[in-house]
């Protein structure tokens, strides 16, 4: 699967490759999460701090009323600082009822992210379960099972023309998921280098773990914590592919991928 600078009319793009709170305040990478154009359906993931900057300077531009969903994998902030903004484009202000939110439900109950006047102004929002499939129009994804996190957090499963795109977000290493995340390109979160008990994150030899027993066609590192940036994600990637046999890539800012 080509990694391309030019779009095509199905591709992933990536508005932003931070991950924690330090690289995301002072935008070592942006943090505008995963637009993803596909089966005639425009879709942004995880539209953190900046998101709404990142759709207008993209080259070509983003259309962010042109959306018809927004997917949460958890609301960390990093993940949801402008789905409000993105709430308020996709509906043109709330003039326009459109589009769908799918969201864990921790992200509308006890220190919501999504604020209670906005809630009205899309067709519908869904909450996010458990190993369940969902279904926009042609495009089906499912999530994952929930995730190690502090907050409720899952994953996705995409099927793009009988491509399956998995999206790993944040989460300590467990066993299951190597079995959900059995697909043809996976994207990893990778916040750290090296093992830190007691933070819910993976590090390198979590990806090394799940990529070898995996064994994607590509698998894309991103959502880099300061000390992933340090020791260089490209370096990291071409050694995770040597010690791998598959062929991993890190993922940088304006990165799109033609599917």
């Amino acid at each position: 699967m080509p990694v391309r600078k030019k779009r095509s009319e199905e591709y992933i793009k990536f508005l932003g490759t931070a991950g924690a709170r330090f690289v995301m305040i002072n935008q070592l990478r942006a943090s505008g999460g995963l637009w993803i154009s596909a089966a005639g359906k425009n879709i942004i993931v995880d539209p953190g701090p900046g998101s709404i900057v990142r759709c207008s300077s993209s080259r070509p531009k983003l259309d962010p009323t042109k959306l018809d969903a927004i997917i949460l994998t958890h609301k960390h902030l990093d993940h949801s600082g402008d789905i409000n903004v993105m709430i308020e484009a996709m509906t043109e202000g709330g003039f326009k009822k459109r589009g769908i939110v799918f969201t864990p439900q921790d992200a509308l109950e006890e220190g919501p992210v999504i604020l209670q006047y906005l809630r009205t102004f899309p067709e519908q929002i869904v909450l996010l379960k458990e190993k369940t499939e969902y279904r926009l129009g042609d495009l089906v994804f499912q999530s994952s099972i929930k995730h190690i996190h502090p907050v409720e957090t899952y994953g996705i499963k995409f099927d793009i023309n009988g491509t399956s795109i998995g999206l790993l977000s944040d989460t300590r290493y467990f066993p299951e998921l190597e079995e959900f995340y059995k697909t043809d390109i996976l994207i990893i979160s990778v916040v750290f280098n090296e093992p830190h008990p007691g933070i819910d994150h993976l590090c390198l030899a979590d990806a090394e773990r799940i990529i070898t027993q995996v064994r994607p066609h590509k698998a894309i590192l991103t959502h880099f914590g300061m000390r992933m940036l340090q020791v260089k994600p490209h370096i990291q990637a071409e050694l995770l592919s040597q010690h791998s046999g598959v062929d991993v890539v890190a993922a940088y800012d304006g990165m799109t991928v033609g599917l």
